[in-house]
């Protein structure tokens, strides 16, 4: 009864794994976005983050593209935000994640913003990270993001 326990533990785990990116997945297709974005030009690359293009989508990853006064460019997971400003967007705690990611980019150039955030599979708040990357030459920045 034990083994078999702990081989159904390890299946959900795997399973959880597969349908969850990682940090180094989400920092890789971050960095992936901006080599595009300099490459085919911003409004393709948005274009296709935003449609969900399958290139820029993996397991719950996706790329968005935000300027650094919180207008989106570009969104993977609702594209309906398109043109909208987040910068005033609070998480469950009343941090200001739009905003700080905007200032990690503009200060640092990329790195990581912890928040909380709804997932939309499981609908409940839960802790999420994303990795942001400033996009040279512009005032914009590119982020992908993971449920911890």
């Amino acid at each position: 009864m034990a083994l078999f326990l702990i081989s159904q533990l390890l299946f959900m785990g795997l399973a959880f794994a597969q349908t969850h990116g990682t940090a180094a997945e989400a920092k890789a297709l971050a960095e992936k976005a901006v080599a595009y974005v300099k490459s085919a030009g911003a409004d393709k690359a948005f274009e296709e983050f935003s449609n969900r293009d399958p290139k820029w989508v993996d397991k719950d990853l996706y790329v968005f593209a935000v300027k650094t006064d919180g207008i989106v460019l570009a969104h993977g997971g609702n594209k309906a935000l398109v043109g909208k400003s987040l910068i005033d967007m609070k998480d469950a705690n009343g941090k200001l994640f739009i905003k700080e990611m905007s200032d990690l980019a503009k200060a640092k150039g990329n790195g990581w913003v912890d928040y909380l955030f709804t997932n939309p599979q499981t609908k409940k708040t839960e802790p999420k990270s994303s990795f942001v990357i400033a996009i040279p030459g512009s005032d914009g920045f590119l982020g992908v993001g993971i449920y911890k």
